[in-house]
């Protein structure tokens, strides 16, 4: 059996970690395991992604290789861009910049999206107040950036 990380049951035997588009055009390659898999309740996410959460894969930029036409758009007054298919117009990453050298990637374009396991949720405070995800992972009530660097310092990217 591989090893596994933490927040993944996938291992690192199981890379490349593969993901598409809904279309097919945009092709998505990770040559490693996330530093951290989480949701997001924030507005932005929600709408983005039409849903009422969104599930995101921090990875190291340069491990990531993304094929296909792409869109990108960047909300004025924000610290953060996103790409889209330029064909099927599904999300495809997000960029912060308090976070340099990092990709977030929707863990629902994934091949095997199953094994990429939510450890936190993120902006709790702005979870709709129907949704229920009955699980034991951490909540922060509004951004999730301090373990998120606390997991780019223990050098899982």
């Amino acid at each position: 059996m591989s090893e596994s990380v933490p927040h993944t049951s996938i291992g690192l035997g199981d890379l490349p970690l593969k993901a598409r588009c809904y279309c097919g055009a945009t092709e998505i390659v990770a040559s490693t395991v996330p530093a951290s898999v989480s949701y997001c309740h924030c507005i932005d996410c929600r709408r983005i992604t039409g849903a009422p959460v969104a599930a995101l894969a921090a990875f190291a930029s340069d491990r990531v290789a993304i094929t296909g036409p792409e869109k990108s758009a960047k909300v004025q007054g924000t610290d953060f861009g996103r790409t889209f298919c330029a064909d099927c117009g599904s999300p495809i990453a997000f960029r912060g910049d308090y976070a340099p050298g990092q990709v977030f990637l929707h863990i629902s374009l994934f091949d095997d999206a199953v094994r990429l396991v939510p450890t936190l949720h993120s902006y709790e405070s702005r979870r709709l107040p129907w949704l229920h995800i009955a699980d034991a992972t951490e909540r922060h009530e509004t951004s999730s950036r301090a373990a998120l660097n606390s997991a780019l310092e223990q050098g899982r990217v």
